[in-house]
């Protein structure tokens, strides 16, 4: 009898234990297999998610690949007709257009900057793109300058060549591999899906099961606790309470799914606004670059020929107020001169002709150019810290920035004011100020006094053609041509800016060192007077007339011997019947062929005579090795210009390009 009450006390514990971890044990499987599949189902949602983000990507770079294609063909087709109807609106058009391509083309570049295997194509497609601009900016320069026949010619030969099919088939194989690498994306985001339907039934599953364990551990501890109506009570209402806070959670996400979906049609409505509101923008920034330039223009214009009439009328009785008006009008021409260069400069097509400069010393030498320019309501105090430490730049276009930034000042005071040009010393650490590297930088800073600047206008105050000025009274061009300068010279400019409390421009330009620059400073300073040549006889080969009578005239008041020749084509002949012309003297976009092609196709017996190039605008052939070393002159250009050009070419000391325009 005692054995079997030991085995009956024996079973009773075994069923307690099982009554008191058995729950546990059912809970820890629970929990453990939930996690796990919520785990599990958490990576499947990661990778259809980022499935769909590659094949969103690959269809992108198709897209862009498309429209940069359509872009270039319609650039193309825009340039033909340019060369058949000469006429400008549709050649900007053509720059316009194919200035989208090549913003296109970056784009493209950029979206594909993680895809290994189109790196190779991207490269090739923008060398093939750079290659096939230059050829069209040749064509559309012959246009420029009246050459339709050449021009039409060249467009001819540029549709068969084979940088475009090297274009087309780029593009086709980038376009090819992403549809192969899409074909992959698509694959992976159905594999991703199933993964996700298949967790979807299981989660189904695994609440069927959890829902019959639950009620089984609820009989089992209604079967063990039965006593215990209070606890189970309790339960229930923990239960009940669950229920609602399911429910809550339910209407909740339904809400913010709400709010998602009218977030993401605002956010479409915006953008349509913003991308209207930048159109009007740019037509806004049109309209005061042509009333800015116009205005400037004719202020210039009225100068010339009103002294250049008043000069005529006084010619002969008044000699000395005749002179006094010419030199007026001389002073119109020259500004009118800086303004081109201004555009060109701003258009990158004036390449830069830097030297080493010391700040004070150049501060110092515009002061006069200054006080005449903002008047005398205004003191200027000048701070010269530099300290012999000089910056490699280009001289013109660095007083040009100054002056633009003291008329801005003199524009934001509008009255009395006090304005402080002040240079410096500063050490920067990489990346400390923009993208500049770590090292010594010379520091120049324009500060006023004036109204100061919302921060509104700030963030625009680089945008090309943006002004607040009124109409007429300003262009746009001279903050976002200072800030081209600056980046071209390798340094950064940042603006401080306050309403009421004025402004500061700090200019960051780094610091030149070495013997060397001094001498190529020296170099590039004309002399006062330049080295005295004999008369010589120099062919000038130009192929308009008014220009080639000016030069010949210009040259025998300088005591040369000038020949005149109309065409290119002519200059061999000539110079074999002129055994003695010491020089030619050339024009750069003419009739047929361009002055370097002419000096190319001379016989060898001529290749020891001295040339010098003169051009209006050379665009982007002004830097490359076209013009052979020669010397450049740039139009217009004075009597002393001139008269340096020559000695320059004529003893050998060629600097290609620095030959000045007149000042």
């Amino acid at each position: 009898m005692s054995d079997g009450f030991f085995m009956d006390e024996q079973a009773t514990g075994w069923r307690a234990a099982i009554r008191r971890f058995l729950p546990l044990v059912l809970v820890i499987l629970l929990v453990g297999s939930l996690g796990t599949l919520l785990y599990s189902a958490s990576h499947a949602a990661q990778d259809h998610e980022r499935a769909l983000s590659e094949q969103r990507r690959s269809l992108e770079i198709i897209a862009l690949a498309r429209a940069f294609e359509a872009k270039t063909a319609r650039a193309e087709v825009t340039l033909a007709r340019y060369v058949i109807s000469l006429d400008p609106d549709t050649g900007r058009l053509f720059q316009d257009q194919w200035r989208t391509a090549a913003s296109q083309l970056k784009t493209l570049a950029y979206t594909t900057r993680q895809s290994g295997w189109q790196r190779g194509n991207v490269l090739a497609l923008q060398a093939a793109f750079e290659q096939r601009g230059k050829t069209l900016s040749e064509i559309g320069l012959r246009t420029t300058y009246d050459q339709k026949m050449g021009a039409l010619a060249q467009f001819h030969q540029a549709g068969k060549s084979r940088d475009l099919m090297r274009i087309t088939a780029l593009l086709d194989n980038v376009i090819q591999a992403e549809n192969a690498r899409l074909q992959e994306r698509s694959e992976a985001v159905s594999l991703a899906g199933d993964r996700n339907a298949w967790f979807g039934k299981t989660s189904q599953l695994f609440g069927l099961v959890l829902l019959v364990c639950v009620l089984f551990a609820l009989w089992f501890a209604n079967a063990a606790y039965s006593e215990r109506r209070n606890a189970r009570r309790q339960a229930d209402n923990e239960a009940e309470r669950a229920d609602r806070l399911e429910e809550a959670v339910a209407s909740r996400t339904a809400e913010l799914s709400d709010a998602y979906e009218q977030l993401k049609k605002e956010t479409a409505e915006r953008a349509v606004a913003e991308e209207n509101l930048r159109q009007m923008q740019k037509m806004d920034a049109v309209g005061q670059l042509t009333g800015g330039i116009a205005h400037d223009f004719n202020n210039m214009l009225a100068v010339v020929v009103g002294g250049l009439e008043l000069a005529k009328r006084k010619l002969r009785l008044k000699p000395q107020e005749a002179s006094r008006h010419l030199d007026n009008a001389m002073e119109g021409a020259n500004r009118a001169a800086a303004l081109t260069r201004r555009l060109l400069a701003f258009a990158r097509s004036e390449p830069l002709l830097p030297n080493m400069i010391d700040p004070d010393l150049l501060v110092s030498g515009i002061g006069e150019l200054i006080d005449r320019s903002i008047g005398d309501q205004i003191t200027v105090a000048f701070e010269k810290e530099a300290k012999g430490w000089r910056i490699f730049v280009d001289q013109h276009q660095m007083e040009n920035a100054i002056l633009n930034l003291c008329v801005n000042a003199r524009d934001a005071m509008d009255g009395p004011g006090r304005l402080v040009i002040r240079t410096g010393q500063v050490h920067l650490a990489a990346h400390e100020i923009g993208e500049c590297a770590e090292g010594e930088y010379v520091m120049l800073t324009v500060c006023d006094n004036g109204c100061g600047m919302t921060p509104e206008v700030l963030s625009r105050v680089f945008e090309p053609f943006f002004t607040t000025k009124p109409v007429g009274k300003g262009t746009g061009l001279g903050l976002s041509q200072i800030f081209g300068f600056v980046h071209q010279s390798d340094g950064e400019i940042r603006i401080e800016s306050e309403v009421g409390k004025g402004t500061s421009v700090h200019i960051y330009l780094p610091r030149h060192i070495g013997e060397e620059g001094e001498a190529a400073m020296d170099a590039h300073l004309p002399s006062a007077e330049p080295v005295l040549h004999p008369p010589t006889r120099i062919l000038v080969v130009e192929d308009d007339p008014r220009v080639l009578n000016q030069t010949m005239a210009a040259l025998a008041e300088l005591g040369h011997l000038p020949v005149a020749c109309d065409h290119p084509s002519k200059a061999a002949k000539l110079l074999t019947s002129h055994r003695d012309i010491g020089l030619i003297v050339s024009d750069v976009l003419m009739p047929d062929m361009t002055g370097p092609e002419m000096v190319r196709t001379l016989p060898a017996a001529y290749a020891h005579v001295p040339v010098l190039f003169v051009t209006g605008y050379a665009g982007d052939t002004a830097e490359s090795a076209d013009f052979g070393g020669h010397e450049v002159l740039r139009k217009p250009y004075t009597l002393m210009a001139l008269s340096h050009a020559l000695s320059h070419a004529l003893s050998g000391s060629h600097h290609p390009g620095t030959a000045a325009a007149a000042e």
